[in-house]
């Protein structure tokens, strides 16, 4: 074959893959469910309600057009050598407009009335009468996306600062822009990180500890001690499925797991396995009897220990409290207190994921998992990059694409974009029964292993952490079931941060100023609102102050033990096994 033919190089083909590629990586979360109609009946029943109340619009657009007219105003005032007033400014954790060259004449118009237009649509959907709150929120959702993506910061003829840095590097940028797009489409995703940097087991999950236990859904991880006593009771912890474990022990300076081991706990993690299409049929109750209590099983085996002190993450947190209200009513004793990092049980008011979980979105996407068997990772996590598409998006097509930048070295976007897929039965009912239905918060309906849920009857010590920021679990739904459960001593954090960065929270290192706070307090007020009234705020990370209320909780100090396992739980593999590198 020659050269020719065999050349990898047609500008056609390229152009062509390029361009599905982008629609592709920007309409996948939209067309995943394969229908637009959920979207396209929000804008529909919006813009009839727009058109039912002319006065208003015309008010809206009136202003519209005379906060236009003030921008040029302005920039007639500027070329004649006088200072203005801004019309419009970003807001404060807007990032597109940081550089100073988008404050020069015509950049700054371009983006004051990009904003402007922006705020305007804003604007018109919260005043639209007569549609629900359900329609309004997808509306508002996805015209936030579709303006996000038409930032003058995106395109390269209207970012001064890309235009500056291509010409002071003769052209070097583009080209290698272009070659990091290139790279990016063969790859078949946005990079987010420099992954060359990372790898599983070498510099994240890191913890030092064995594999003792292994069944087809997880493995079970026991860390070495690093005191030389231990508290008696072990913490076991279950994080989401929907992402790897290795959130909670990234490196050694932001490792939950190693700062509790650090502070003499015995600490178990679950790891879940990445399953295939022939897992199809592994349900939630699966997932409950073969990962949670099948840890606990072996956890109290190996540790001689009639109980732990429990530990869960995000979906993780809300297989946990199911589970506890299961052993509440069956009087199982062996968790003896429970920790919720950003944990959903009420569903009415779920965040921004809830765009997803209408019925016709349902319906095609149980029929696109009932073929596949699962949900494939990669679908998953560009719906979670959706829900901040300015930052998990269009900020790397700019840094990757439009400067030509290499993606800064990043452990947690390198585990955010490490996914992992769901079983088809699973999921399904998890979007259902929770998501649509909102099922778990009414006591008695759900059964789960010939039990009625009913989590208000959980007695058992409980602490709670949430994120002020958090769009995935907002906070203040959090607050609500939890305050609502008989147990008498609960303990409520709420962190000025997000869904992953409030967990990842590590103290601030010695001589280092500290930047952070959360509040805390007891969950006794009736609204989320009124408790942040009389919680005490502190200063740095919740870490120590969660350390203290754990070892309250795991009972007295005894010796190391000198290896992980036992005679009947062997040591399967170093940590962190094997189930953990599985794509």
């Amino acid at each position: 074959m020659s050269n020719a033919s065999s050349s990898p190089f047609d500008p056609a083909m390229l152009v062509k893959q390029a361009t599905q590629a982008m629609q592709g990586a920007f309409t996948q979360p939209f067309l995943q469910a394969k229908t637009m109609e959920p979207i396209l009946q929000a804008f529909s029943q919006t813009a009839q309600a727009l058109a039912a109340d002319p006065q208003g619009q015309l008010s809206r657009n009136f202003k519209l057009y005379q906060s236009q007219l003030g921008l040029v105003a302005n920039l007639w005032e500027a070329m004649l050598g006088h200072t203005t007033t801004p019309v419009v400014t970003p807001a404060k954790d807007d990032k597109r407009f940081a550089h100073e060259s988008w404050n020069t004449s015509y950049f700054d118009l371009l983006k004051q009335s990009y904003l402007l237009t922006s705020n305007w649509l804003e604007q018109s959907i919260a005043d639209a009468r007569g549609i629900d709150n359900p329609t309004r929120a997808r509306a508002a959702f996805y015209s936030r996306v579709f303006m996000e993506a038409l930032s003058p910061s995106n395109f390269l003829a209207t970012n001064p600062e890309a235009l500056s840095t291509a010409l002071s590097t003769n052209g070097q940028s583009l080209v290698q822009g272009f070659k990091n797009f290139m790279d990016d489409l063969q790859a078949g995703h946005i990079s987010m990180t420099d992954y060359e940097k990372f790898k599983v087991g070498e510099n994240l999950a890191t913890t030092k500890g064995q594999v003792v236990y292994r069944n087809r859904l997880i493995e079970l991880i026991q860390y070495a001690p690093t005191t030389k006593q231990v508290h008696a009771v072990p913490l076991l912890i279950c994080p989401p499925w929907i992402n790897r474990f290795y959130i909670l022990d990234l490196q050694a300076h932001n490792s939950l797991v190693k700062y509790l081991v650090d502070q003499g706990f015995q600490v178990f993690m679950v790891s879940w396995k990445n399953p295939t299409p022939a897992y199809r049929d592994t349900g939630f109750e699966d997932y409950i009897q073969q990962g949670l209590f099948a840890a606990l099983e072996a956890t109290l085996a190996i540790t001689g220990q009639p109980s732990v002190n429990a530990l869960g993450y995000c979906i993780g947190g809300t297989m946990l409290s199911t589970a506890l209200a299961i052993m509440q009513a069956k009087k199982d004793p062996r968790i003896q207190s429970a920790t919720f990092l950003t944990t959903l049980t009420d569903f009415s008011k779920a965040g921004e994921l809830s765009i997803f979980t209408d019925e016709a979105q349902l319906n095609a996407l149980d029929a696109k998992m009932q073929a596949d068997g699962i949900l494939d990772g990669r679908s998953m996590a560009s719906t979670f990059s959706l829900l901040r598409s300015s930052d998990l998006i269009w900020s790397f097509v700019i840094n990757n694409y439009l400067m030509g930048k290499q993606p800064f070295p990043f452990d947690i976007l390198y585990w955010n974009d490490d996914s992992t897929c769901m079983p088809a039965a699973m999921h399904s009912w998890y979007l259902r029964k929770l998501y649509l239905e909102n099922k778990l918060v009414q006591p008695g309906a759900i059964t789960l292993m010939d039990t009625p849920i009913d989590l208000r009857t959980i007695a058992l010590p409980m602490y709670m952490v949430t994120g002020v920021n958090d769009h995935i679990t907002p906070w203040a739904s959090c607050y609500k079931p939890f305050a609502q459960m008989v147990s008498k001593s609960k303990r409520f954090v709420l962190t000025k941060a997000g869904h992953v960065a409030g967990v990842v929270n590590p103290p601030t290192p010695e001589g280092k100023p500290v930047k952070r706070s959360f509040w805390v307090g007891s969950p006794n007020s009736a609204t989320a609102e009124s408790w942040t009234a009389t919680a005490e705020q502190k200063q740095d990370s919740w870490w120590p102050d969660y350390a203290t209320w754990l070892a309250e909780r795991a009972g007295p100090q005894v010796s190391a033990p000198a290896k992980q396992g036992n005679a009947n739980y062997k040591p399967l593999c170093p940590a962190p096994g094997t189930y953990v590198l599985e794509k």
